[in-house]
């Protein structure tokens, strides 16, 4: 009984798994992104009048461009490459949607962004703990990482001799 209590303590309090769930949270979140991507670009012939783009672009030109960042870093946050680097630009397009969606702008939130107001909150969270944590063992830049580590010692090794 002693044993068991143990095993089950040890699996709540997270010693095991770690890096499982932090694939599972990059596939959810990425997955999620690419949605309101597909989204946004089906809405694209849609945009509000008061929109007017962003530096300065076409509303049209900065949608799409805004558009293709977002599917990109979500990409490349599903595979787990450069994600520290990756999570960065949706983070600031989440926090100027929730800025959208709180604000004066009724007329342009429900067309511009096609979530409802407390979602790029949830993805303010998870951005900010793929920041934090990196993207775990079960990525490519853990792959990457481990395979220049290992050419690295290689080369110390033979320069020693």
């Amino acid at each position: 009984m002693k044993a068991l209590f143990k095993r089950i303590l040890l699996f709540c309090t997270g010693y095991t798994y770690s890096n499982l769930s932090r694939l599972f949270l990059r596939l959810f979140v990425g997955v999620m992104f690419l949605h309101v991507c597909v989204r946004q670009f089906m809405d694209l012939g849609h945009l509000p009048e008061g929109f007017d783009g962003f530096w300065g672009m076409a509303p049209d030109t900065s949608m799409m461009m805004l558009i293709i960042i977002e599917s990109v870093c979500a990409t490349l946050i599903i595979l787990g490459f450069l994600t520290r680097i990756a999570v960065i630009p949706p983070l600031v397009v989440m926090c100027v949607a929730e800025v959208f969606a709180y604000s004066s702008y009724e007329t342009v939130t429900p067309t511009l962004f096609t979530f409802q107001p407390g979602y790029p909150v949830m993805f303010i969270g998870i951005f900010l703990f793929l920041l934090l944590s990196g993207p775990g063992k079960i990525s490519l830049d853990y792959i990457i990482s481990a395979q220049l580590l290992e050419r690295n010692d290689d080369d110390s090794i033979l320069e020693q001799a």
